[in-house]
């Protein structure tokens, strides 16, 4: 939730673009970078109990090498009895897993592992291929060596893992009959929802939790997701807004003057110094977008350790600084609640992706295409056109790839998507906070 992260960031380039401009270039992954995991993945996390399993797992699921010429990797899922299953004919919890360590969904799913007890329910969580510990070709870096290594990287191909997962397990538990529901959040929503749509043999209904189905091609305004992440900082405050507004061409042009990137470090304690003023705006926009995603009414740390209301702090804290504070001292301010809520950080490092999601790049330059702009009216970002041209050149800089930007659609829909799901599909539940940015594309 995470298009291509915006370091590269959504792989687009800066090309003639503005520094400023380009920092909005790239919509956000999901979830979002600089979160830390729980300790524990082994026997549980956040208070819920687990077992690690691996399944060996077919890499392409859609072709017939010779035999002696398959490849396969071994994924990880895991699985919780939250209670106490009902056994064979009792139900099955299914996560599809997102672009991340699935431990760390697990953790913060707190819906699936409550719910299950009621309905002695089994618990599993599935992990996505090239993601966590699910890596093709035995590690990370071959994994994701070249475009050729990156190939089998699809949703497709995920939820073929899911399907010969899912088949297996109830086999090899004597629990054909067991009905499964299959859950999922953000990216994983939309795999729950598709997983449905695709494979209705395997299901018997799905919880697609902010899935975003709807946010490609032109299915919904491009404006949607940053006019929403906007509305969320205004209805806490209008100046708080307005600063946010404001801090862009101040910090292009502070990152245009002599020392202006040396002075930018410092008031925002980097542990490098800049080497352009993009990476810095991008910093800064994904920490506004993650916040209006986990603006909860009760402190959490899914994202980063947050207190209740965050965007209220954030405001709170731009809008209570002395007379004579500068716009960028006053947003360092409030950013610092979304990456230093607790205090414990010395500097930042702008590079940092400890949920190993960079999968996402990939994704979002081959088939998970979403186009997002930025507009005057209605954004605190600085306005942007989504121009598909550069998209696709810069993917192809990037990986050697050009996307396909309707292959998503034309795989599993999204226009007239009301009618589609009454006549196809069945026993799916959509459901979003009206904060949350991605609601506008689900």
């Amino acid at each position: 939730m995470h298009q291509p992260r915006r370091r590269l960031l959504l792989v687009l380039s800066i090309g003639l673009l503005p520094a400023v401009t380009w920092a909005l270039l790239a919509p956000p992954r999901f979830p979002g970078p600089h979160a830390r995991p729980r300790a524990g993945a082994g026997n549980g996390v956040g208070g819920y109990e687990f077992e690690t399993r691996y399944f060996r797992q077919r890499l392409d699921h859609f072709s017939f090498p010779g035999v002696g010429d398959e490849e396969f990797f071994q994924q990880r899922y895991l699985v919780g009895h939250a209670g106490g299953w009902a056994g064979p004919g009792g139900p099955i919890f299914f996560y599809c897993g997102n672009e991340g360590d699935i431990a760390w969904f697990a953790a913060n799913s707190g819906l699936v592992w409550e719910a299950a007890p009621r309905f002695a329910a089994l618990v599993v969580f599935a992990e996505h291929r090239y993601y966590g510990k699910s890596m093709p070709f035995g590690s990370k870096d071959k994994a994701y060596n070249s475009s050729r290594s990156l190939a089998h990287l699809t949703a497709e191909q995920a939820l073929a893992d899911y399907a010969v997962l899912l088949t297996d397990l109830k086999r090899n538990l004597s629990a054909e009959a067991s009905p499964v529901v299959l859950f999922g959040g953000s990216y994983g929503g939309m795999l729950a929802a598709w997983m449905r749509l695709k494979y209705p043999h395997i299901s018997v209904g799905a919880l697609a939790s902010s899935a975003p189905i709807l946010q490609f091609e032109d299915i919904v305004p491009h404006t949607i997701f940053y006019d929403l992440v906007s509305n969320d900082f205004k209805r806490e405050s209008l100046s708080c807004f307005q600063t946010i507004r404001d801090s862009w061409k101040e910090l292009d042009e502070q990152g245009n003057v002599q020392d202006g990137l040396l002075k930018l470090s410092k008031t925002f304690h980097l542990c490098q110094t800049l080497k352009s003023s993009e990476a810095l705006s991008d910093w800064l926009s994904s920490a506004y977008s993650y916040l209006a995603m986990v603006d909860y009414p009760m402190s959490s740390d899914f994202l980063m350790p947050l207190p209740a209301n965050p965007i209220k702090e954030v405001c709170r804290n731009i809008d209570k600084q002395p007379e004579g504070t500068s716009t960028l001292e006053r947003i360092y301010a409030g950013v610092n609640v979304y990456y230093n809520y607790t205090g414990t950080v010395d500097c930042f490092d702008l590079d940092d992706d400890p949920h190993g999601m960079g999968g996402w790049d990939w994704q979002a330059c081959t088939e998970m295409v979403m186009p997002m702009t930025s507009s005057e009216d209605l954004s605190m970002f600085p306005r942007y056109e989504f121009d598909y041209g550069l998209y696709a050149d810069n993917c192809v800089k990037s990986f050697g790839v050009r996307p396909r930007p309707r292959w998503i659609t034309t795989e599993f829909g999204g226009h007239n998507i009301s009618s589609v799901l009454e006549k196809f599909g069945s026993n799916i539940i959509f459901f979003n906070g009206l904060l949350d940015p991605w609601s506008g594309g689900g």
